[in-house]
């Protein structure tokens, strides 16, 4: 019996002039998130978005729109249009909205016995009811034609089991009982362009989604060893890129080849120095490739003193090889933290799958974990930088994920 979904907003509205471009958008975003499931109607009001549709697509729609960063809370609903001005509600419409309650009531609940609640947003002053009352007759209706020995039901106010929702805005009222929760924050695209540095790890996917959360658009690139590691590896990048696309739209997913860089780094540089320097290698090719998207920062998974390149020291270390802002969305959280945003957003058992990437597989015994920049500089001055990164980028893999 459902005919929308209605979809909520919350950081948007604290941006004054600019609230608009935010909302238009993260109307854009639920566009495109859903252009291949039909053609829909979306009509806002203040606070609200409603994407309009038939019953059998609503589930769909909503399991695709609640991923959207931007979306506080969504909820499918149905409405009750009034052929008249609100002013004039009479007996007659109120027994209607009573019986398309109960049917909305009878339709999602089914486990009793269970406590509800009725909960009224009257946002348009001139319809006649105030909130209280229709709260408690709403609830009296569906209390006396549900309520018997095979479904117990009672009315809760302060823990309901179903809270039962009643908003009216501009000659409408909408009915639902469910909200379901979105990731808030800002709608992907609208603070610029950024460029993730993606391992197959768990950190770095989550650290993806706290930039689209932030509102931020962003591609990705993996660095690939072959044969030090295996095509499963890079199948795994992919599927991370490919969760992640999910709640920010497409995704430019660049493979440089770094077998040359990191066998030139152990045959050259000292042990300890190897996984510092290929950071930093990494770091120079990702300022390459930002560059050439118009992408103004980085974004990596790391978090302060997680692993031992991951220290402050270790962190100056690379910050000094980049030419481009470099976001730690990460940097404060413990990895309890981290998995279980992992798991929140379904990147975490595709990140454990047991294929490693080329970090793991050329970990030093005991490497450097407070660097000195003037040594790193010097001891990485024994390669011939920029003809590596020319090769690296000549070999790279480039593929688009949605």
């Amino acid at each position: 019996m459902y005919n929308l979904i209605i979809i909520r907003y919350g950081e948007i509205n604290l941006k004054g002039d600019n609230k608009h471009d935010f909302i238009g958008q993260l109307i854009k975003n639920i566009d495109h998130a859903i252009a291949d499931l039909g053609d829909f109607e979306i009509t806002t009001v203040y606070g609200r978005i409603f994407l309009h549709a038939e019953s059998s697509v609503i589930k769909r729609l909503l399991n695709r729109i609640i991923k959207l960063p931007g979306i506080v809370s969504a909820s499918p609903a149905v409405d009750f249009k009034l052929n008249k001005a609100a002013s004039d509600f009479d007996d007659e419409d109120y027994d209607k909205l009573k019986e398309k309650a109960l049917k909305l009531f009878e339709k999602e609940v089914k486990s009793y016995p269970c406590s509800f609640k009725v909960e009224t947003n009257r946002a348009d002053k001139s319809f006649p009811i105030k909130s209280p009352k229709l709260n408690a007759e709403i609830g009296s209706a569906i209390l006396t034609n549900i309520e018997s020995k095979e479904k117990p039901l009672k009315v809760d106010v302060h823990n309901p089991d179903h809270l039962f929702e009643i908003e009216i805005t501009r000659g409408k009222i909408y009915l639902f009982i469910n909200r379901e929760s979105g990731p808030g924050g800002l709608p992907v695209k609208s603070s610029g362009q950024t460029l993730l540095m993606l391992s197959g790890g768990i950190d770095s996917p989550v650290a993806g989604w706290y930039a689209l959360k932030r509102g931020l658009k962003i591609g990705a690139v993996y660095f690939h060893s072959p044969p030090y590691t295996s095509a499963r590896a890079k199948e795994k990048v992919k599927d991370l890129a490919r969760i992640l696309s999910k709640y920010g739209g497409e995704i430019k997913l660049q493979i440089p080849y770094f077998t040359e860089i990191q066998q030139q780094i152990v045959k050259k540089c000292p042990e300890k120095y190897t996984i510092t320097i290929m950071r930093r290698m990494m770091v120079r090719i990702a300022n390459h490739l930002a560059k050439e998207n118009s992408q103004k920062a980085l974004i990596t998974g790391e978090s302060l003193g997680q692993v031992a390149s991951q220290t402050l020291e270790g962190i100056q270390s690379t910050d000094d090889a980049s030419e481009l802002p470099i976001l730690r969305p990460l940097i404060t959280s413990d990895k309890n933290e981290i998995i279980e945003l992992a798991k929140k957003i379904d990147s975490y058992e595709i990140s454990i799958r047991p294929y490693e990437d080329c970090c793991t597989v050329f970990i030093p015994e005991e490497p450097v974990t407070k660097p000195i920049l003037k040594i790193v500089r010097s001891k990485e001055a024994v390669l011939n930088i920029e003809k590596l990164i020319k090769n690296s980028l000549e070999q790279m893999e480039v593929l688009t994920i949605n």
